[in-house]
């Protein structure tokens, strides 16, 4: 099957096109709408959506296979994009809900489509100039980052979404639980640093509950030329919890040239010109107003739970599941990767 093929299957544009008609009709429409995928893999998948006008749009749906009951939910992105639209938060302004799952095989939501560049990648980092690009980008991650922490849930209308209890406790009990169903053979490290966070986080002072976005990054995020931020994608994973979860996830995800703990992905900011992860947290400590002092069990943490998602990555590629062969060398890098995080993150807890 080729690959435009999957797309419109996934998104077919006969019938999202009679759609929009019915339900966007200030959005150009004369034949079908123009389908291309743009991003997506096992998490949810973005659409550039075209109209008779070359005006373009961006569609967000689940997956078409392998979807978790309760994951992959359109409508909680939707309510956190609509939610932030009006605040200092930038995200794509939302245009329209769909939960008839008649139109293209599953829920869907509509929003403008944000140009600018998103830097997912090692290689990525230089599509921004070297100089005040690159530190701008930094900057301003954290700076949205803070603005997003300053936002109150129920002034919003998010405050349902609240759970009693800790968030820490409830992650560190799903993350463990998930990563004891995959197929890592040896467990040993990821289960000492559990325990280290177990008992660490019940020292902690009560957090404030925010609006925590679950992988807040470089490559979630779209920006210009200026290194300014222009749009937050990807909020499948939000909830509300605790604050400073994002920041330890951003951090460990910071790397830089020299660093001597690996990041916990390779991204843009390995590449020269980006701020480094200290001057991150002094500017986010002094735009939150918050106590960073326990940062380093929240960076500990990300680089545990970056350990189980990979193990989980890790079970559904030795499984067959990911759509190609099994290759013992790479299967052997997954596994040695996520290891790295584990024993980074216990020789920061020791």
């Amino acid at each position: 099957m080729t690959e435009r093929s999957t797309q419109i299957e996934a998104v077919p544009a006969a019938s999202l096109t009679a759609w929009l008609r019915a339900e966007v009709p200030d959005l150009p429409v004369d034949g079908p709408v123009g389908v291309e995928r743009i991003s997506g893999g096992h998490s949810n998948l973005t659409y550039r959506i075209t109209d008779a006008e070359g005006g373009l749009w961006a569609l967000r749906r689940p997956p078409t296979g392998m979807v978790l009951a309760t994951a992959h939910d359109m409508g909680r992105e939707w309510r956190f994009i609509t939610a932030l639209a009006p605040t200092p938060v930038p995200v794509a302004p939302p245009v329209a809900f769909c939960a008839d799952v008649s139109v293209i095989g599953a829920e869907f939501y509509l929003m403008r489509f944000v140009a600018g560049e998103v830097l997912g990648d090692r290689q990525s980092g230089y599509l921004l100039a070297e100089g005040e690009p690159r530190r701008t980008a930094g900057l301003q991650t954290v700076d949205v980052l803070a603005d997003l922490h300053a936002v109150d849930p129920e002034s919003v209308g998010l405050g349902d979404l609240g759970r009693s209890g800790s968030y820490l406790e409830r992650q560190l009990r799903r993350w463990n639980r998930q990563v004891h169903e995959s197929s890592v053979p040896d467990l040993s490290t990821i289960d000492a640093v559990h325990e280290r966070l177990v008992a660490r986080a019940a020292t902690l002072p009560p957090s404030d509950v925010r609006i925590a976005h679950g992988d807040f990054r470089l490559g979630n995020l779209a920006v210009g030329p200026d290194g300014r931020v222009r749009a937050v994608f990807d909020w499948e994973l939000a909830t509300l919890g605790d604050p400073l979860a994002d920041l330890g996830w951003l951090i460990a995800s910071w790397g830089r040239p020299g660093d001597t703990a690996p990041p916990t992905i390779d991204g843009p900011s390995l590449v020269e010109g980006y701020p480094d992860g200290d001057e991150l947290v002094a500017r986010y400590a002094e735009r939150s107003g918050r106590d960073v002092a326990d940062l380093d069990f929240y960076v500990a943490f990300a680089r545990w739970r970056s350990s189980c998602i990979g193990a989980g990555v890790y079970s559904r590629y030795v499984g067959g599941v990911m759509g190609r062969d099994v290759d013992e060398a790479e299967s052997s890098l997954r596994l040695a990767s996520l290891q790295r995080q584990a024993e980074a993150a216990l020789e920061s807890l020791s």
